[in-house]
This record gives C-alpha cells, structure tokens and sequence, in this order.
C-alpha cells in the first residue's frame, strides 16, 4: 500500500551468491557473482511505466558501477 503524499515505493533484496552467464571476448562463461534484487511499485496514475523502468534502470546501473575503493 502506498501511502499518500508518497508515489512509489523501492525494495531491495538480499545480495546473495548465484551463478551467471559472463559474456566474455572468448565465448560465453558461469561464473559466481554477488547478485541483488531490485524492485519498485508506484501510484500509476503519476508515473507512467516507461518511466519508472527507466528509473529503475539508471539506479541498477549506478549500482552494478559502484566501487567501494574509491570512496572517500
């Protein structure tokens, strides 16, 4: 439920473990990596589809970019 001013709602999951396709220039790979599930609702007649699954996108992104060495 989504309660009123809010409009959305985001959940992250648990980073686990799980095996992968790796596409890597020799061919395709299973490897181990940390993996995370990432989801969202929100009030539809506010933000359109497209647009939170661009939102959810961007976010993915900046996440699986995230480098905890260059932090300050």
């Amino acid at each position: 439920i989504i309660m009123q001013p809010q409009v959305g709602i985001m959940a992250f999951g648990a980073i686990k473990k799980k095996p992968a396709v790796i596409e890597t220039p020799e061919g395709d790979m299973i490897a181990v990596r940390h993996m995370m599930f990432l989801s969202h609702s929100y009030d539809h007649r506010v933000v359109d589809g497209s647009l939170g699954g661009m939102f959810v996108r961007r976010v993915a992104d900046y996440l699986e970019k995230f480098d905890p060495s260059q932090q300050v």
